[in-house]
């Protein structure tokens, strides 16, 4: 299991977190967005776009335990996007961990320096959790003029709104983090060798992919000639559509009659959709193998649906015809799957489709020689990716992390989150380890704060200072020492007990306690069912109080201790 938290919801694939779900729905129903927000962005700094953008229907709410009910599971992405965008508009800033020493009293081991090449997700992730951790040094180099990798370029705005991008990466620049734009692994003498020349103890690599997976047939093709890969369409798309992304001011790609998308993943879908925002009147989705073969999540390909585009399985690439220098249709060869499991081409069944434009959605890889050659000497394995121990996402050099698309490991941006959350703990580790010190192998990674968090709303009462005005009234939740312990740790401010005798023999047990009844009728309300409490008063005696409640007020305990007398 790689996981060590998720932002969504604990569920049977690798996602980053182990939220507690009760928690932050609770907060929602109890109007304490901030409190919710606050739960999700501690697991994921990336909190508001996973909640509009991450495949729910196959982590938290495809493992809802109300899946197969009448009602239908809880929708908790849709949950999460609420909360962190109620938060996202309250305008407050994310402050340093208040439980650290002022910087200036930090070790020397917290100011080194840090390097992140990429700000996408996974760096964004990375970066977030290094700053809360104290880290005071910390850069990331950016290829493009803006920032949010993949999450800006790539998925179209009417999915994720730049603004939800730029968010989240002002809560991490407010932690103190440095971006630096326009600067590239591989580019103007930028190297992992000259960065640990510069003085940086540890680099992240979270590049991505950036080159696209261009089939043989489509080598000498160009935009001109109607034909686009998705990395070059959807930066066209986002850099038009995405206000506040680029100072270009371009349009959009003008698309016109019928358009083919080759391609199953969510890039694919993204294609479509926006195609037919760019005029296209038609929209073809092949793909080789079956729909129960997509890679797309559900809700990408229900979307495209519902928009009209057209599904076409079973069907490889074969020939682009041209005429008069322009692509007019594609000729494609049927695909079966063979006895032995395998997929097979069947050259006697051919289907031509007439099309204007062809969008090759065949994935991303990392094919530019300059940035292999800028990663030396990090050892590459058999894609030309990093080679990284899927833990730690430590690479063959100590000093150098990945995470993200170039780490080969994560196909959404909740697992890019998580890739950049685990190694932000590993890299504090290595780098702790440089000046002696000893971390844990368990992640103890801070929560996240803002000025909120700072609010002082204790009270005094009778001379006694209480943390704040919640307290639980003599009651059943009072009945013990181990139910008011439970409250102090849920944060209630303070409690009375159950009224208690010394005799304790006096005492008659009741039960049920708990009885129906109305209300208390026209003379002081409406008559209505209600539930009433008739527990007399404590059959603990005087000296299971004096000794547990002494203790108690000398600190709260926590859900494993018992009292010294045993009570």
């Amino acid at each position: 299991m790689r996981c060590l938290k998720c932002a969504d919801a604990p569920c049977q694939k690798s996602c980053p977190t182990n939220l507690d779900i009760k928690s932050f729905i609770t907060s929602i129903a109890n109007r304490n967005y901030y409190g919710a927000a606050k739960s999700i962005l501690s697991d994921n700094p990336l909190g508001l776009t996973c909640g509009m953008v991450c495949p729910t229907s196959d982590l938290c709410v495809g493992g809802c335990n109300l899946y197969a009910s009448e009602e239908g599971p809880i929708n908790i992405g849709g949950l999460q996007q609420f909360a962190t965008e109620i938060f996202s508009k309250m305008g407050i800033p994310q402050v340093r961990n208040p439980a650290l020493p002022p910087p200036d009293q930090m070790p020397n081991s917290f100011h080194s320096k840090i390097a992140l090449i990429g700000c996408g997700p996974a760096s964004i992730s990375c970066a977030s959790f290094l700053a809360r951790l104290g880290y005071d040094d910390i850069t990331i180099f950016e290829k493009q003029k803006w920032i949010g990798g993949l999450s800006s370029a790539e998925i179209p705005q009417f999915r994720l709104p730049y603004e939800v991008v730029h968010f989240e990466v002002e809560l991490m620049m407010d932690l103190g983090i440095k971006v630096v734009c326009e600067k590239a692994l591989g580019q103007d003498g930028m190297t992992l060798l000259s960065l640990r020349d510069e003085g940086y103890k540890a680099v992240f690599i979270g590049i991505g992919l950036p080159q696209a997976n261009r089939h043989k047939i489509f080598e000498e093709l160009t935009i001109e000639q109607g034909f686009y890969t998705s990395k070059d369409f959807l930066p066209l798309v986002s850099k038009a559509s995405k206000t506040g992304m680029c100072s270009c001011k371009s349009s959009l790609p003008e698309l016109r009659g019928t358009v083919i998308v080759l391609g199953s993943g969510d890039t694919a879908f993204d294609c479509a959709t926006s195609s037919l925002r760019c005029g296209a009147k038609r929209v073809y989705v092949v793909f080789r193998k079956g729909f129960t073969n997509i890679r797309a999540v559900p809700e990408e390909m229900e979307l495209a649906m519902e928009e009209k585009c057209e599904f076409m399985p079973f069907l490889s690439p074969r020939e682009v015809i041209m005429k008069a220098g322009r692509l007019v249709g594609m000729e494609f060869c049927r695909t079966e799957l063979t006895d032995e499991g395998d997929w097979m081409e069947d050259e006697d069944q051919i289907i031509r489709l007439k099309a204007d434009y062809i969008i090759s959605a065949f994935g991303s890889m990392l094919s530019d020689h300059k940035v292999k050659e800028a990663m030396a000497p990090v050892r590459l394995n058999r894609w030309g990716l990093p080679e990284l121990d899927p833990e730690s996402m430590q690479s063959s050099e100590s000093w150098v992390f990945a995470g993200g698309d170039v780490a080969g490991q994560a196909n959404t941006t909740v697992e890019s989150v998580n890739d950049g959350k685990q190694a932000s703990w590993h890299m504090h580790k290595y780098l702790q380890s440089l000046h002696g010190q000893t971390v844990s192998s368990v992640p103890q990674l801070p929560l996240f704060h803002c000025a909120i968090d700072s609010v002082d709303i204790g009270v005094e009462m009778c001379g006694i200072r209480f943390p704040n005005p919640f307290g639980l009234a003599s009651a059943p939740p009072t009945t013990s020492t181990a139910m008011i312990r439970r409250a102090f740790l849920e944060g209630w401010g303070f409690a009375l007990t159950k009224t208690f005798s010394l005799d304790k023999d006096l005492v008659t047990n009741v039960s049920p306690r708990i009885v129906r009844g109305t209300t208390s009728g026209p003379m002081f309300g409406p008559g209505q069912s209600s539930f009433l409490n008739i527990e007399l008063i404590s059959e603990k005696t005087a000296a299971y109080w004096e000794c547990s409640l002494g203790i108690l007020m000398r600190r709260p305990l926590d859900h494993n201790e018992t009292s010294p007398c045993g009570h």
